[in-house]
């Protein structure tokens, strides 16, 4: 699996974009209160998992790869109300309304059926909760963005869409979700940040 063999290079890409990287982790633990459950999916090799474990009561960090979810334990040694799970997104095996916040971060382009992961993640979030989905952008201009997207493309990371901000926005409109807050953060690799309060 392509995502089980860059685990130990995945990192390059948060050092590539750090600036974006910073401010998006520290957006997202701002959102995290000390009471609350968290379900993280495709937390790779843990990045955003140190910041939310810093912040939460306790963390289920998943991920389908398991050399990601290796090197993510490693990263969260030090925090106890962490747990590690290989999980598919598409079909988590949580109870309904479990998680007082669901962060799955630049996940969605790269699914075949994004719309059946969103409803996963609303039925394990509970009523009043939040789900936070981050996606890194496409620019605006899709010509600028074609260098990059390719080389990923080709080394195996199998793109199905690369959104650009508004793009984004439309994604969840056109999903059913009204109640959206977005934050897009600029970077070398802009990121936006879909925050869906749930409301049933």
């Amino acid at each position: 699996m392509f995502w089980n063999r860059i685990a130990g290079v995945y990192d390059l890409f948060a050092f590539y974009n750090r600036k974006a990287h910073k401010e998006l982790c520290e957006r997202i633990a701002a959102m995290i209160a000390s009471t609350d459950e968290v379900l993280e999916c495709a937390c790779g090799t843990g990045m955003l998992s140190v910041y939310i474990a810093s912040r939460c009561r306790k963390l289920i960090a998943t991920d389908f790869a398991r050399n990601m979810l290796k090197i993510a334990e490693k990263k969260c040694a030090a925090y106890a109300n962490v747990e590690f799970d290989v999980a598919d997104i598409l079909c988590l095996d949580y109870p309904n309304e479990m998680f007082d916040k669901v962060v799955a971060a630049n996940v969605i382009h790269l699914l075949d059926d994004p719309h059946k992961a969103l409803k996963e993640l609303g039925r394990v979030c509970r009523s009043g909760g939040k789900m936070i989905i981050p996606t890194y952008m496409g620019k605006e201009n899709r010509e600028k963005s074609k260098p990059l997207t390719k080389a990923i493309g080709k080394a195996g990371a199998n793109f199905k869409r690369q959104f650009t901000y508004a793009d984004y926005r439309r994604f969840f409109a056109d999903a059913g979700y009204g109640d959206v807050e977005y934050i897009f953060i600029e970077g070398r690799v802009p990121c936006a940040v879909a925050v869906v309060t749930k409301t049933m």
